[in-house]
């Protein structure tokens, strides 16, 4: 028996950044398309009579003209440990954090209560056709263990560290310089590069660490520089200004990062929304990469990414619910948000733009790119098939669709779990 799979329908097929170029010439969709999936990974992406003629042994999935074969979705910055406060009402950051964050986080202190959050996560996620995930943990390194045995239980890539904090946190989810580093270093050794997992340092932000563990974790991270390293930078008004209270003699919000060996091309930071125009050049000279995170954003009200600016400074930049701050586990809905910012700030992101940010430009993000993110041969066969009638709302607006991307576009805006057709995970059918 043949252990070939071939996915025929219309297929999304990535030939640029169309976040670089015009969209026209970067994506396009392959309306009679298809791949083949072999051993894992894309053997072959082309037109479906010519698939069919050349692998007639393969098992055949047809996806009608309603459908549309894309990448594994990627969201590139989560908490896993807020699954069960997504959508908690009334606060800003600081106080999300007070009031919803750090009580959550010290129930995970029991390892069984971190292994069912973990799990119950990740299978949310699934759900919504997400094939890779970029999380923070808590200060335990149990609960890092937790979401990677959880994940290579799925087969879900997944980027993750143990939180680091040894300030402003309550009691028992305080680290120290010297732990951080240590169970940092164990945690590395675990699992960096087993499997489909990555380690990721992991420093919450600058607030809840001190310069001393903040320099502990930059050279764990010169020592392990093949491994990324996530934070975040410039969420809030009133953040930036603790910040500057904390470190006065920072130029910046990031500098505090810089100056203690935590900036770099595998660097991955949150949210940046407030940047400075030094911080702006500093982030574009070194490649560091942004991930956008527009449904947190406006939820606990701070502020308006500039997607265009960043991405013409040559910023990478990723997409992510960033779960529970993040008021929805779908990528689709994300992408909606991130649509919404965008015409805030008058600059309205086609789908096809949206499909790329929370696929190849998350991929790009975490430095990925050569595993997982598009459709092409070589790749880890990470797929999601998009119903483009999932609901009668959304079945009546395709309907009087001008062309494929008038028929993909009320998808991306009206999607959610019921939008997920199928989902493929290292070539296995998982949905």
């Amino acid at each position: 028996m043949s252990d070939a799979y071939l996915l025929l329908g219309p297929t999304l097929i990535y030939d640029g950044n169309p976040m670089r170029m015009p969209w026209q010439d970067a994506v396009r969709i392959d309306t009679n398309g298809g791949l083949l999936i072999k051993d894992g990974r894309i053997a072959e992406v082309g037109p479906a009579a010519d698939l069919q003629a050349r692998h007639r042994q393969a098992h055949v999935t047809r996806y009608g003209s309603d459908h549309l074969i894309c990448p594994g979705f990627v969201d590139a910055h989560v908490h896993y440990p807020q699954t069960a406060i997504i959508a908690s009402w009334g606060k800003r950051l600081i106080d999300w954090l007070n009031g919803y964050t750090f009580p959550e986080e010290l129930r995970l202190g029991d390892p069984a209560y971190a292994h069912e959050i973990a799990g119950r996560y990740l299978d949310l996620t699934l759900a919504h056709g997400t094939t890779t995930v970029a999380s923070f943990c808590t200060i335990a390194p149990h609960s890092a263990d937790a979401l990677f045995e959880a994940a290579a239980a799925r087969g879900t890539r997944v980027v993750a560290g143990k939180t680091c904090m040894d300030r402003n946190a309550p009691d028992g989810l305080r680290d120290t310089a010297q732990s951080a580093y240590d169970d940092s270093k164990a945690l590395i050794a675990r699992w960096h590069g087993k499997d489909r997992a990555t380690y990721a340092i992991t420093p919450r932000f600058s607030p809840t660490s001190t310069p001393d563990q903040l320099g502990a974790l930059g050279a764990l991270w010169a020592e392990h520089p093949d491994c990324l390293m996530q934070t975040h930078l410039s969420e809030q008004t009133d953040e930036i200004a603790w910040v500057r209270d904390l470190f006065p003699s920072a130029r910046d919000y990031l500098d505090t990062y810089e100056a203690h060996g935590l900036l770099g091309a595998r660097g991955v930071y949150g949210h940046a929304i407030h940047l400075e125009p030094r911080e702006v050049a500093r982030l574009a000279e070194t490649g560091s990469a942004l991930v956008h995170c527009p449904t947190s954003n406006t939820f606990i009200g701070s502020g308006l990414f500039d997607m265009e600016g960043l991405s013409d400074a040559g910023i990478p930049v990723g997409l992510a619910t960033d779960t529970g701050g993040g008021s929805s586990f779908s990528m689709l809905r994300t992408m909606a948000a991130a649509y919404e910012v965008g015409q805030l700030r008058h600059n309205a992101l086609h789908a096809s733009q949206l499909l790329w940010l929370g696929t190849a430009g998350s991929a790009r993000a975490l430095h990925l790119q050569d595993h997982i993110g598009s459709l092409a041969a070589g790749l880890e066969a990470d797929v999601s098939v998009l119903n483009l009638a999932s609901t009668s709302a959304i079945a009546q607006r395709a309907a009087q669709a001008a062309d494929i991307w008038d028929a993909v576009f009320p998808t991306v805006m009206m999607g959610d779990d019921r939008a997920i057709a199928d989902v493929w995970i290292a070539g296995k059918r998982r949905v």
